[in-house]
C-alpha cells in the first residue's frame, strides 16, 4: 500500500504527486481487491486528493484571470 494511503491526513507534496497518487488509488479501488475497511479509507483519501487538485486548479485559474486583466497578484494558499 502506498505510504500516503495509510495516512489519510498527509498532504500531497505537489499537484503532480496528488494526481499520481489519485491514479494509483483509483486503480486499486477498481481492482476489487481491497477489503471493505480499506475501501472506505481509500475512498476518503481519494476525495481528499480530488479536493486538493481542484483547489490548486482553481487557484491557478484565478491567477491566469488576474494576469489577463493586466495585474499580477500573488496566490496565497488558504
Amino acid at each position: 500500500m502506498p505510504k500516503a494511503a495509510s495516512s489519510p491526513a498527509a498532504a500531497p507534496l505537489s499537484y503532480e504527486a496528488a494526481v499520481q497518487e489519485l491514479e494509483q488509488l483509483v486503480a486499486r479501488l477498481e481492482s476489487g481487491e481491497l477489503p471493505l475497511d480499506q475501501l472506505q479509507v481509500a475512498y476518503q483519501r481519494g476525495a481528499e486528493l480530488l479536493k486538493y487538485c481542484r483547489d490548486k486548479l482553481e487557484a491557478v485559474e484565478g491567477q491566469i484571470k488576474v494576469l489577463e486583466e493586466g495585474t499580477l497578484k500573488t496566490w496565497t494558499p488558504e
